[in-house]
């Protein structure tokens, strides 16, 4: 997919760039209250570039919470939030789209009464480089077949498996440096659940940031580089894709199981 160059922002990252991985996300202490419930509590995390980095939890642990705060969605009580090493706390959801930062809301809030070609467009409508866009709407219907094949076909219409893909590629079709997804798999069946997945393997191969919010927490665990395990809206674990986590350390981490 063609990236933009309007923004330093904006540049794709660089492969291979080093031993080390840059932190593309930072989460810096963050609390976030709804009056006095306290969702989200001295959460602290690190999305690296390249990678794909998972907050796993059941419902109600406050991972979409998370994701609210970093878009700009739900203002943070305390605590920071930098991307690319600018403090964007508290930003606009504009704001942040416009620097990068693409979100698969949890539901996929499809225009429905639009085509699916209309809406991967609507998902390009504040970028500037319109030659780019239309290259990267061709690059979505190479990604995804069936949208290719729907594309004059309304949204509203769509499967479940479909209209998840399509919400994917609307927001792909922001450019993003950073894809955020809240609970893609929601609602799906075990086989689409499975393509979703695999999609989410393949983007990071092509490059692509992934933040990913789930319940799914053992499957996830299967292919992410990073998890972080909430409950009750603190960090109970933090879990690398490379290491061997014991099932029962999850399960108490996850729901607070005790032996």
């Amino acid at each position: 997919m063609q990236r933009e160059t309007e923004s330093s922002t904006r540049e794709g990252p660089a492969p291979g760039a080093g031993p080390s991985p840059t932190a593309l996300l930072e989460v810096d202490h963050l609390t976030t209250r709804y009056g006095p419930i306290e969702a989200v509590r001295d959460v602290s995390l690190r999305v690296n570039e390249g990678e794909i980095t998972a907050i796993l939890g059941p419902n109600g642990a406050g991972k979409s919470t998370i994701l609210g705060s970093i878009m700009g969605l739900v203002r943070p009580t305390s605590g920071k939030v930098h991307f690319v090493g600018r403090d964007v706390t508290g930003s606009e959801p504009e704001t942040m789209v416009r620097m990068g930062v693409g979100l698969v809301p949890e539901g996929r809030r499809l225009f429905k009464e639009l085509t699916v070609s209309d809406n991967l467009r609507l998902g390009a409508a504040t970028r500037k480089d319109k030659d780019a866009a239309k290259k990267d709407l061709e690059t979505m219907f190479e990604l995804f077949p069936i949208l290719k094949e729907r594309r004059g076909q309304l949204a509203g219409l769509l499967s479940g498996g479909e209209a998840q893909q399509l919400a994917i590629a609307r927001t792909m079709m922001t450019a993003p440096r950073l894809l955020c997804l809240d609970e893609p798999s929601l609602g799906l069946a075990p086989r689409l659940v499975d393509a979703v997945f695999d999609l989410l393997k393949d983007l990071r191969q092509r490059g692509y940031t992934i933040l990913l919010v789930e319940q799914n927490a053992l499957q996830v665990l299967e292919f992410a580089d990073h998890a972080y395990v909430l409950r009750n809206g603190r960090v109970q674990m933090e879990a690398k894709g490379d290491s061997t986590q014991d099932e029962r350390e999850l399960l108490q981490a996850y729901l607070g199981v005790k032996d």
